[in-house]
């Protein structure tokens, strides 16, 4: 059964009780208030024990028509501890290493949230659900997947076991997890590839329908929301986080503790740039003809042979998902300003922790767009934003993606609660 939320009724909260001793500690001191010969021991002073209330229920959110509009639920899979266990022992998995403690429900919610181009679509996402006993709560982790070139990758129809939603929920966490637009459910859409307002909104919009069907189904969660993601996952936590901020918080600003960006490309202009060096180290003609910040200049021909090369790094012909690359036209037309305003996500001061991840080796996404979000951001301002380099040898982008999690689970550790 899926948990069922606590009553909001004060008298039925459940209450909690610390005391101002370790337990331990009040067992040495007894022993040796009793080793005084054969007289009496001394009887021990304990204070009564401090009685705190839990902690308050999730706030309720009300129901929205359009972006974050919530039009499905379906369950799509039950995997039980040993399915889980199996799945990690394959090895097939994103490297994410788990000892399992719960059960798993995976669902497929469809929601509204917009594309590329500012219209209203309907997207899928997944939602991946601990089996706990009724009425316990769990902290929120919302997922947001690398690039993936083929719609059977997607979240919501890749349901294996080893999978990070599963693997994560099977932890205690509520796990939310995006197909993103271009897949599952609007796989008619072009895929706004590493655009940041469509990127956030779908990532934002599912967190609201998420909650919304978490209160149809009584399902609480405890107030704890974390933001995890690698590569262009990496990316779009940055780009969710910054959009949370930046919408003066909402429903789900309050509830975020942190976010772990791994291997992003925040700063896009430094990201073309490498990439763009790429080309010119593997064609020795083109490299002849072009120059960074002076691609406007380029004829048509030459234009059109820079872009396929560029659009070739980065997407495989066999891909059966088609993506939007406005910023690679942006950046042919060295509109670096343009670039920064709806690509680059590095350019603002988060007022909640940002915990960069990145490998000094990768040959995909440069390790230098991890440096200009770090310092962009301490440069305005922003206290509790740290880089923490890949301790993997070489520190590669694929080499890193297991040091990553374990990096994660590590830090989740200390601050997730409830699970």
């Amino acid at each position: 059964m899926i948990p069922m939320m606590r009553s909001q009724t004060a008298a039925t909260l459940p209450q909690r009780t610390f005391a101002r001793w370790p337990l331990a500690l009040l067992t040495a001191l007894a022993l040796l208030a009793g080793c005084g010969g054969n007289s009496e021991p001394a009887p021990l002073a304990v204070e009564p024990p401090v009685i705190l209330p839990a902690p308050p229920l999730e706030p309720p959110i009300a129901e929205v028509t359009g972006p974050g509009e919530l039009k499905s639920a379906t369950l799509m899979t039950t995997l039980s501890l040993q399915d889980i266990r199996d799945g990690i022992a394959s090895g097939s998995g994103k490297g994410l290493q788990a000892d399992p403690v719960y059960p798993v429900q995976a669902w497929r919610l469809t929601y509204v949230t917009t594309d590329g181009y500012g219209n209203e679509v309907v997207a899928s996402g997944l939602v991946s659900v601990p089996v706990k006993p009724a009425g316990a709560l769990s902290p929120v982790v919302s997922y947001q997947h690398a690039t993936i070139y083929r719609n059977a990758d997607a979240p919501t129809a890749n349901l294996a076991a080893n999978e990070p939603p599963q693997l994560l929920a099977s932890l205690g966490f509520i796990v939310v997890a995006s197909d993103y637009v271009g897949y599952g459910e609007s796989r008619s859409s072009q895929h706004p590839y590493l655009l940041a307002a469509p990127t956030a909104a779908a990532v934002r919009d599912l967190l609201t329908a998420s909650r919304i069907w978490r209160q149809r189904k009584a399902l609480a969660g405890n107030n704890q929301l974390f933001l995890v993601g690698y590569s262009e996952g990496g990316y779009a936590t940055m780009a969710t986080h910054q959009a949370l901020q930046a919408g003066g918080g909402g429903p789900h600003l309050p509830q975020l503790v942190a976010s772990f960006p791994g291997a992003g490309p925040y700063d896009m202009n430094v990201t073309l740039d490498a990439l763009l060096d790429r080309v010119r180290d593997e064609n020795r003609v083109v490299a002849a003809l072009i120059s960074p910040g002076l691609l406007r200049y380029l004829g048509s021909t030459v234009r059109n042979e820079v872009r396929r090369l560029l659009v070739r790094l980065l997407i495989p012909d066999d891909a059966d998902v088609v993506f939007q690359t406005s910023m690679i036209d942006w950046f042919l037309a060295d509109d670096t300003g343009r670039i920064d305003r709806e690509a680059s996500v590095h350019l603002w001061a988060p007022v909640i922790p940002v915990r960069l991840y990145h490998g000094r080796d990768d040959e995909t996404v440069p390790y230098a767009a991890s440096v200009s979000a770090l310092q962009a951001m301490q440069a305005r301002g922003a206290p509790m934003v740290s880089l923490t380099d890949c301790p993997a040898v070489p520190a590669s982008h694929l080499g890193c993606v297991k040091p990553y999690f374990t990096a994660v689970l590590q830090q989740l550790a200390v601050l997730a609660t409830d699970l």
